[in-house]
């Protein structure tokens, strides 16, 4: 076996994402098992160099995870003028990622980063335009699609479960605390816009890469946003306008005729079984999917509900569905992404979550503000370089 060290700058690793599922749950996994194998006798060892605005911070994780301190650094443009580096990952603030994603592609690097990829559309087409002119590959994160219960649902759709696919409703959110009386769950800068903070911005592109991906094209929106919460209270304590949408409530068309109805919200406590549940209705079944779970209801199975508000209900609708076995092993679905990414890189392998799908999620989230803001239904107009 060959060892080739591929060197990825991590800019942001000292949030909550960056941190957790990049840096600990993939790149160090990725080093905890020896490298990614490429199969051509080659084994890929990631050396990361954390980089980000706060020296101690960084100091802090390279010594809690046995990294060189030589590899951190607080200064973007020295890291990119480093011939050394192979891949630039960006998982900082969104307002900031297309001015840095665009440096890191006029300096050769190749692009991993997370959503959305810029603030606008024209940006993100611009930034998709170019890496294919600089012939420098790049990926987006669409985590989402490697999820056990999202897994389960593709096996199901594929092997034609559903018949004809009729809706889809989902369900995603839970209560962030205002950070008043208890500590918030997510950093302030989500809840002003001026800072590209916001659900839409933040979850519609996860949205439209799980319909495209599972359903089809989506071809239209209809979409109503809103701040639930108007004030909550930044990591001083100190009260602040939230200036961004914290609800979302989504329609979505999808090509052949299949209607998605999906919910995402900050304000909403959870009485569901996971935190993102997606419900497909067919004519031939059905299906619950979660994060790692998936229910099925077959049309030969399905009862006979009977509507009688006067006498309380003797069985658990719950109960009468089916629950669809593993029949594998799920791995973290963020690091199984950074492993198609390292192959497509070094080996050529197939890889089509790019910037310009990632293009499209960033059209989603646009043409969701913009239809909540003028109150009507928009076409999603197909996009290309």
């Amino acid at each position: 076996m060959t060892r080739k060290t591929v060197r990825i700058a991590m800019n942001g690793v000292t949030g909550r994402m960056g941190y957790r599922q990049h840096l600990v749950r993939s790149i160090l996994a990725l080093r905890e098992q020896g490298g990614l194998d490429l199969g051509d006798g080659t084994v890929l060892w990631p050396e990361p160099v954390l980089v980000g605005r706060r020296e101690h911070a960084l100091k802090a994780l390279a010594e809690k995870h046995g990294l060189d301190e030589a590899n951190i650094s607080t200064d973007v443009d020295a890291v990119l003028a480093d011939d050394s580096i192979d891949i630039f990952f960006d998982a900082a603030m969104t307002s900031g990622r297309e001015e840095v994603l665009k440096k890191a592609i006029a300096a050769g690097k190749h692009i991993y980063t997370e959503k959305p990829t810029a603030t606008g559309l024209e940006g993100a087409i611009e930034l998709a335009r170019l890496a294919r002119e600089a012939g420098v590959k790049s990926g987006v994160v669409q985590d989402k699609l490697f999820l056990p219960g999202l897994l389960k649902l593709k096996r199901l759709i594929d092997g034609g479960f559903f018949g004809r696919i009729l809706s889809v409703r989902g369900e995603f959110g839970y209560w962030v605390f205002e950070g008043d009386w208890q500590e918030a769950q997510r950093p302030s800068w989500n809840y002003r816009s001026e800072d590209g903070g916001g659900i839409v911005v933040d979850m519609f592109p996860h949205w439209e890469y799980v319909l495209h991906e599972l359903f089809g094209r989506v071809t239209s929106v209809n979409a109503l946003a809103t701040t639930h919460v108007p004030t909550r209270w930044d990591e001083h304590g100190k009260p602040y306008d939230a200036t961004a949408d914290d609800s979302a409530y989504g329609i979505f068309e999808i090509e052949g005729g299949i209607v998605a109805q999906i919910n995402s919200s900050w304000d909403v406590r959870v009485n569901r079984d996971e935190l993102v549940e997606f419900q497909v209705d067919g004519t031939e079944g059905s299906a619950v999917a979660g994060l790692r779970n998936c229910r099925v209801q077959h049309r030969s199975a399905t009862p006979k509900p009977v509507w009688n508000p006067d006498l309380p209900a003797t069985y658990s609708f719950r109960d009468q569905w089916q629950e669809v076995p593993d029949n594998t092993e799920f791995d973290n679905g963020f690091k199984v992404q950074w492993e198609l990414f390292l192959k497509h890189v070094f080996a050529g392998a197939d890889y089509h979550w790019d910037l310009l799908a990632g293009a499209r999620g960033v059209q989603m989230a646009e043409l969701g503000l913009k239809s909540s803001a003028e109150g009507r239904r928009l076409d999603v107009p197909e996009i290309s370089l």
